[in-house]
C-alpha cells in the first residue's frame, strides 16, 4: 500500500493539495492496517489524515535544497518504464 506514496518534494509545479491529501491517507492506511474504517473509527481516521495533510505540507513548504527542482513528467516516464521493466511478461523460449 505505501509503494503509492510518492515523493512530492522539489518538483516544478510544486506538489498540490490533493497530491499531500493523498499521501497522508495512503500513510493513515498503512498504519491503521484499513482501507476503509469502521463508523466507529472514521473521526479518528479523518483527524490523522488531517493532521498528516497539514504537517506533510508543512514541511513540503519548508524544506530548503540546492538541487533544482524535478520535471513531473519526466519522472512519471521514468517511472513508466520501471514499471513496464518490473511487470512485462517473461521472454517465450521455444526449443526446436
Amino acid at each position: 500500500m505505501c509503494r503509492n506514496i510518492k515523493q512530492l518534494f522539489n518538483f516544478d509545479p510544486p506538489a498540490t493539495d490533493d497530491e499531500v491529501y493523498e499521501a497522508a491517507l495512503q500513510f493513515v492506511r498503512k498504519v491503521s492496517g484499513a482501507n476503509a474504517p469502521s463508523k466507529k473509527n472514521r473521526k479518528a481516521f479523518d483527524r490523522a489524515v488531517s493532521k498528516i495533510t497539514a504537517a506533510t505540507r508543512e514541511l513540503i513548504d519548508t524544506l530548503d535544497t540546492s538541487q533544482p527542482p524535478k520535471d513531473r513528467d519526466e519522472e512519471a516516464a521514468k517511472a513508466r518504464a520501471r514499471s513496464a521493466l518490473r511487470f512485462s511478461p517473461p521472454p517465450v523460449i521455444v526449443f526446436e
